[in-house]
């Protein structure tokens, strides 16, 4: 085997990239529409004929259809449920809706109407409160949602919970707590199970393709594969590295951060946690579909953003990506409040970030320089930017296509990734 082809199929298109798995070079690249009104399988083998890879093994990640919808439900809000939330948005999931407490009837209406694909359920901390671990599991058993439920809450109740769900014939999966002890945050074995409920219950659910060859070939969602390559270069440098993602209806911001001794074990402590390898999706913010979100997030932080006006062009793409970029970075490191008059949570101190990767059709198009430098220039928005960072656009789209073969090449993956 001296080739691997790696595709993304997304929502508006599919990417594929060969890359040589003893030198790690990027040999051919290749973009074509998602045809995901007819079979994604369509656009897919067309991206990889046109790099010359049909007799190479074919890594796949997808954030077609919408990609994975995740819902939290957990004990606490501000320490399992927000926990959950880390997670599930580690695990490259868009979570669609968070619930806090024992369910309720309109509680379960509220989880019904954001349309999760999988449920993760967590609550208490190992041999802590088990009843609301429970009751949940149970009121999900009556529900009738058919959707797949992962548990990772407390170890001494899950297995109970699990058989509440089983009988019931709610496909469960058990795991690790995601939060063993206050404090002490383990995203690893959850991130796992939703990747792997992900593969076998919601990529053939999608009705993406006829048959189950492009559910074989899916190894993770798109923003999984993402992440994982962001992990890998972090390792490899040695130092913080810092990823925005601006699309057209999403932008992701990824962090990958050196382990602070203070932050884990001193007054600074996180109850939910910390997430060092962490990931933020923005759903208001775009160039696209996102673009009144964008304009109106914009104006809710008082950034000075101008509009040109004159309708669709290159250089109000440009002016939206720096908008959103910047807002969703102090999204990021400003962390979030779980509800109103709550506090902020899950904030990130980025500014010992020493490596800065933008992507997205906008910036690998000539817009990635204005969008980093709005992004690092901006000082009135509550957060500190990293200081002496390098900035570079991931114009050939590698970080996926690392992630993607970092467990089965991660010699390959580490030169491609070295490559940006």
């Amino acid at each position: 085997m001296t080739a691997a082809v790696c595709v993304d199929v997304g929502s508006t298109y599919t990417k594929a990239a060969r890359v040589d798995l003893a030198s790690g070079e990027l040999t051919a690249r290749a973009e074509v529409p998602t045809t995901s009104a007819s079979d994604v399988l369509h656009g897919l083998d067309e991206a990889v004929a046109l790099v010359g890879g049909p007799s190479s093994p074919v890594y796949v990640c997808s954030s077609a259809g919408g990609g994975l919808r995740l819902a939290v439900v957990g004990y606490e809000s501000l320490v399992t449920a927000e926990a959950g939330h880390r997670v599930g948005l580690s695990a490259g999931a868009q979570v669609v809706h968070v619930a806090a407490g024992p369910l309720d009837g309109p509680a379960v209406a509220a989880l019904r109407s954001s349309r999760p694909d999988v449920i993760l359920l967590v609550g208490g901390t190992d041999g802590g409160d088990a009843a609301v671990l429970l009751h949940n599991a149970n009121r999900l058993a009556t529900a009738r949602l058919r959707v797949p439920v992962v548990v990772a809450g407390n170890g001494d109740a899950a297995p109970g919970a699990a058989a509440v769900l089983s009988a019931r014939s709610v496909p469960v999966t058990v795991t690790a707590n995601v939060l063993p002890r206050i404090g002490v945050l383990d995203p690893g074995p959850a991130r796992a199970a939703i990747r792997a409920v992900f593969l076998s219950h919601v990529i053939g659910g999608k009705r993406l393709s006829r048959g189950r060859r492009f559910a074989s070939l899916v190894r993770a969602a798109t923003p999984d594969a993402v992440l994982a390559g962001v992990e890998l270069l972090a390792d490899l440098t040695g130092a913080g590295v810092l990823v925005v993602d601006v699309g057209g209806a999403t932008t992701d911001v990824y962090s990958a951060l050196l382990p602070d001794a203070e932050a884990e074990n001193g007054p600074r402590r996180d109850v939910a946690g910390t997430l060092w390898r962490s990931r933020t999706v923005e759903g208001d913010l775009g160039v696209a579909a996102g673009a009144a979100g964008t304009v109106a997030a914009a104006a809710a932080e008082k950034l000075a953003f101008a509009d040109p006006g004159g309708g669709p062009s290159a250089r109000r793409d440009r002016a939206l990506a720096a908008a959103a970029a910047t807002v969703a970075l102090r999204r990021h490191a400003r962390g979030h409040s779980p509800g109103p008059g709550q506090p902020r949570t899950g904030g990130r101190d980025l500014r010992d970030v020493r490596l800065v990767v933008g992507s997205g059709g906008v910036l690998r198009h000539g817009g990635g320089r204005q969008v980093l430098d709005a992004v690092l220039g901006d000082t009135a928005g509550g957060w500190a930017a990293p200081v002496r960072a390098r900035t570079v656009v991931d114009e050939r789209y590698v970080l996926a296509a690392a992630g993607l073969l970092s467990i089965d090449h991660r010699d390959a993956a580490a030169r491609l990734v070295n490559s940006l």
